[in-house]
């Protein structure tokens, strides 16, 4: 499993109402290249934002499936990126004298990715993570401000 923190001078539940915005998905996760639909339901457990990832004109319809929401502090989400796989996304956000620290936990749960050994996923996770937390903290924070 890929893990990354990153301390942000916002609160936590600044943090979820950047999430609780499902139109926002592409703005912070690196890869996602634009929203097609989101859920009514959104941020509901088993709700759906309907995004693609790629580059035009190499671009990739997919979904990514909320699991889990227990806001202001978690949410986990099942993101598909096929043909690369699938992954579980863990949100956590906790509060710090200075604002607040989000981590993200990311592990391929299946497709091809699963079977590459971790010694090569984790880095280019943790790489990509790092910039993912940089772009929500970017983000909350200015939405705090």
């Amino acid at each position: 499993m890929a893990t990354n923190t990153h301390d942000l001078t916002c609160t936590t539940h600044d943090v979820f109402r950047v999430l609780a915005n499902g139109w926002l998905y592409p703005a912070w996760v690196v890869g996602a290249s634009r929203m097609r639909d989101v859920d009514d339901s959104w941020p509901a457990a088993g709700a759906q934002l309907h995004h693609s990832v790629g580059t035009w004109p190499a671009l990739l319809d997919d979904t990514t499936e909320l699991v889990e929401w227990h806001p202001p502090h978690r949410a986990v989400m099942r993101a598909r990126g096929w043909p690369v796989g699938e992954a579980q996304v863990t949100i956590r956000a906790r509060t710090t004298p200075s604002g607040c620290q989000v981590r993200i936990d990311e592990e391929p749960v299946k497709g091809p990715a699963t079977i590459l050994p971790r010694f090569l996923t984790t880095p280019m996770l943790r790489w990509r993570n790092a910039e993912t937390l940089h772009r929500l903290g970017y983000l909350a924070e200015g939405r705090a401000s």
